[in-house]
């Protein structure tokens, strides 16, 4: 399950409380129904596309409130200033202990203008950060006393209080866009959170061949234990019928796509004319929208490609197992890209645990 938490326009005065309380039902069902983890983005200043900017309160009451689901971040972003390495190493070990070792810690950069303008994070520094980070985070996990003194961030030797619940830590995720950031997300030995909005699952196979290569490169992991799982996003909705699921998702599944490519494209905008570097892909996103191409983003290419799971249930496995047979390993469920009802999603997820979860259990 994952969710960027929209609150579509005209905003009302419990538009953000009624989402919330949604996608907390929501998540309960996925629990009963056999979903294997609940996965939130962390986001700022995104109007209508994303409400979800402080998701580790939503993890700690849904650990409470689940029994089996596991909890990801999708992703903590690692940043300076969005978050400093010690408090999060400190807030994932908390919710780690709370959830009983539940926690899936998928790390990322940020990747629009609103965010990295806004908190007056330099671009073309992001990776290094995110780099640098991540293994501080480590050593506040695993080591007694830890130290460090690093380009970005510098602790003397203290104890860094909790430790996680998993031995010797949560598994660690990447989440990239560019094939070139595929391979660095292997070569890290960490878990691949990739994208496929828009796409169908054969693009895939590109980055998950870099992934793969990136993690045969490694011979020493960022964690302590090495983590080569595969996984994606796309949207999701299932329906009784193919003629149903298509036309409940067709607003929806239309719009979130347009809108996350131009959100990226404002950042191609922001950077014109400096060297985009490991940021590449936003300058191809600005030529995408400007092309006009996304005006053709229409509900019949999105379920004629496989470029979204819609449809029965019989239809979400055939999408499903193309998936599969490309080598993704962990499929991330886009339940309500924009305004879905909540009886639809819930429908949806009834549908998915009851037909299609099933289908994929080895």
């Amino acid at each position: 399950m994952f969710y960027e938490i929209p609150v579509a326009k005209p905003w009302t005065r419990d538009g953000e409380y009624q989402a919330y309380r949604d996608t907390i039902e929501q998540a309960k069902l996925g629990d009963k129904m056999g979903f294997h983890s609940f996965w939130t983005v962390e986001h700022h200043f995104l109007d209508e596309y994303s409400h979800c900017s402080n998701p580790e309160v939503l993890y700690g009451h849904l650990a409470a409130v689940t029994e089996n689901l596991r909890i990801g971040y999708g992703v903590r972003l690692l940043p300076q200033p969005y978050n400093h390495p010690v408090r999060t190493a400190e807030s994932v070990a908390t919710l780690d202990l709370i959830s009983n070792g539940r926690v899936e810690f998928g790390t990322g950069r940020s990747s629009t203008r609103a965010e990295l303008e806004g908190f007056g994070v330099d671009p073309k520094q992001t990776r290094q950060m995110w780099d640098e980070a991540l293994r501080h985070i480590v050593g506040c996990w695993t080591e007694d006393e830890h130290s460090f003194d690093g380009t970005y961030w510098s602790m003397p030797k203290r104890r860094v209080h909790p430790k996680p619940r998993q031995d010797p830590h949560p598994p660690i995720w990447g989440a990239t866009s560019s094939v070139e950031g595929h391979y660095e997300i292997g070569s890290r030995g960490i878990g691949l959170l990739s994208f496929t909005v828009g796409n169908p699952p054969e693009t895939l196979a590109e980055r998950l061949d870099a992934y793969r290569k990136g993690q045969a490169a490694c011979s020493e992991p960022v964690g302590k234990f090495r983590n080569s799982r595969a996984a994606t996003f796309t949207m999701v909705h299932c329906a009784d019928t193919n003629e149903r699921a298509k036309a409940e998702a067709d607003e929806s599944f239309t719009w979130y796509p347009r809108t996350a490519v131009a959100r990226i494209a404002e950042l191609g905008d922001w950077m014109a004319g400096q060297e985009l570097g490991n940021y590449a892909y936003v300058g191809e996103a600005a030529k995408t929208r400007d092309s006009g191409v996304l005006d053709h983003m229409n509900m019949d290419y999105l379920y004629d490609s496989g470029a979204a799971v819609v449809g029965d249930p019989d239809r979400c496995i055939e999408i499903c197992k193309r998936y599969e047979a490309v080598g993704c390993e962990l499929l991330f469920c886009l339940l309500n890209p924009y305004k879905m009802t909540h009886e639809q999603v819930m429908h949806s997820i009834e549908l998915l645990g009851r037909h299609v979860i099933p289908e994929f259990r080895h």
